[in-house]
């Protein structure tokens, strides 16, 4: 594997051969040439699937993530479906985030399952193996949404004549997901790790843009513009420019400006989705929050907006959000208590209206007197 601490003393710190562009979208991405082949491969340049991309540039194999384990596969399994379903429109369409999450849901399931034939597959045994998945209804979902794609491109292909896992119900949604942030934890975050800080500045990115964690690994200062960070976010593609608000000014003002990204490892590289996912729950550990996390502060982020008073357009419009259904799942955390004292006076309000108008006759009848 490529040891970046061995890299840092050469002008460019990425692996041999690589060289980083930035696309038309502001996106930063990794290009390997040698011997007049060239490809593009995944940024940031760590973690198990850019090493495997970086080892397959290397042998000159174009079509890596199309081709892992072609000559391996029995005809008509559930290997050679999973092959087949790399190489179609339907997997590559994909943007890259959604590829890897597709790609890690099939590869578990290929561990247990990969030499078996899809024409054997029935529909008890896909309810079975949900079934067989209720310590983990979230995971459980997202396989049977996963089986229900390649099993229509096996569809397609002839292999079968019908889908088994069209109809198969998966688990009802019965949690919140990901804890949101109350102010007193952000306060708590804030009192462990001071301003001037790599915790605090991953906190500032996190709380005072709404982004993903993936987004805000990216981040750096060639994305701020004109006064405003602009954000292309990785799962929707969609396009932001975010005003810089004064406390994220400020830990931005003491961050150096000599790295791809604002935030990176102790090697001086970029950090990897999950990497930074870890190291800051561990920042949140060190702060006594056991229960929070980056995501967490995206849901708090919205929760602020629509205690404010904010319209759902406007939370969408900072979040990226499309759809009002995606927005309220991070707007329930919102102060219900506050909220429900404006409806309590409502209602006292409207009694007290009644009372006046009742009064009005019975003064007119005195002063007729």
């Amino acid at each position: 594997m490529t040891q970046y601490p061995a890299m840092r003393t050469r002008r460019n710190p990425l692996p041999k051969h690589c060289t980083l562009v930035i696309d038309r979208h502001g996106k930063y991405r990794v290009r390997f040439r040698k011997r007049g082949f060239s490809c593009y491969l995944p940024f940031p340049p760590v973690g198990d699937e850019f090493e495997r991309a970086y080892a397959a540039a290397l042998a000159g194999v174009k079509e890596w993530t199309a081709n892992v384990g072609s000559g391996r596969t029995r005809a008509g399994s559930f290997d050679a479906l999973a092959v087949s379903y790399y190489r179609s429109v339907e997997f590559t369409s994909q943007r890259p985030s959604t590829q890897k999450t597709y790609r890690g849901i099939i590869e578990r399931f290929r561990k247990l399952h990969g030499d078996r034939l899809v024409r054997d597959l029935r529909r008890e045994h896909v309810k079975a193996i949900i079934g067989g998945m209720a310590d983990r209804p979230h995971a459980a979902n997202n396989l049977l949404k996963v089986l229900k794609i390649m099993l229509d491109l096996a569809l397609d292909n002839g292999w079968i004549d019908r889908n088994p896992a069209r109809g198969v119900k998966g688990y009802a949604k019965k949690t919140a997901g990901f804890h949101s942030w109350t102010d007193a934890e952000i306060a708590a975050f804030e009192a462990r790790h001071p301003s001037g800080t790599k915790a605090r500045l991953a906190l500032a990115l996190l709380l005072y843009t709404a982004q993903r964690r993936g987004d805000v690994a990216r981040m750096g200062w060639q994305h701020v513009r004109d006064g405003r960070l602009h954000v292309v976010q990785g799962k929707t593609g969609a396009e932001l420019a975010l005003s810089l608000h004064p406390a994220l000014l400020t830990e931005l003002e003491a961050t150096a400006r000599d790295n791809m990204t604002f935030l990176v490892t102790e090697f001086g590289a970029p950090f990897s989705d999950a990497g930074f996912g870890n190291w800051f729950r561990d920042r949140c550990r060190e702060a006594g929050l056991v229960n929070c996390s980056a995501h967490g502060l995206r849901k708090a982020a919205a929760r602020r907006m629509a205690e404010a008073g904010m319209s759902a357009d406007i939370i969408k419009s900072v979040t990226g959000h499309t759809n009002l259904r995606t927005v309220s799942i991070y707007t329930d955390a919102a102060d219900q208590a506050r909220l429900a004292d404006h409806g309590i006076a409502a209602i006292g309000r409207a009694k007290q209206e009644r009372k006046m108008s009742n009064l009005s006759p019975e003064l007119d009848k005195r002063e007729g007197k």
